[in-house]
């Protein structure tokens, strides 16, 4: 019964990666012209370079852990994930001043608005400890995500 109930878990599974290599590859057709890439490159220092790089790593890094910790119920948690990570308070810590000189005004702003979605969301995680009300919560998450895909769509660091 238990190779049974595995081997239709395999079958399953491989029929479900195969749609979705089917879908990727409908998206991603590499026999299409590619598309130029329309994006502002952005020159920063070659040392500058790495630490934003890094940077927006860890950004990305501290978004899996504050999704881990909501998905645990850990509200304060990933508030505290956000706010020290991403939020304004956290700013010190990527050395923004001092990068902020190399960016043009709208890279600047999408920056600032992501720091800030991100202190909002950890005021909203809080208070869904209290409320459990976790739409705000997503919605909030949603925010910081929407300014990180924004700016990546619009700029290039080389």
């Amino acid at each position: 019964m238990r190779v049974s109930v595995a081997l239709i878990v395999a079958v399953v599974a491989c029929g479900g990666a195969t749609l979705a290599d089917a879908q990727h590859q409908h998206r991603h057709d590499s026999s299409a012209p590619r598309a130029r890439d329309a994006r502002q490159f952005v020159k920063f220092p070659a040392a500058l370079v790495e630490h934003t790089l890094a940077n927006m790593r860890d950004h990305l890094l501290a978004l899996q852990e504050i999704q881990t910790q909501l998905g645990m119920g850990q509200m304060d948690v990933a508030a505290k994930i956000a706010e020290t990570r991403l939020g304004m308070s956290s700013l010190g810590l990527h050395g923004a001043a001092h990068v902020s000189r190399y960016m043009p005004q709208g890279m600047q702003d999408a920056g600032t608005a992501m720091h800030r979605a991100a202190s909002r969301f950890a005021i909203t995680a809080q208070d869904a400890g209290v409320t459990g009300d976790m739409k705000p919560v997503f919605a909030g998450l949603a925010d910081i995500t929407a300014q990180c895909v924004g700016c990546h769509a619009s700029y290039r660091l080389k």
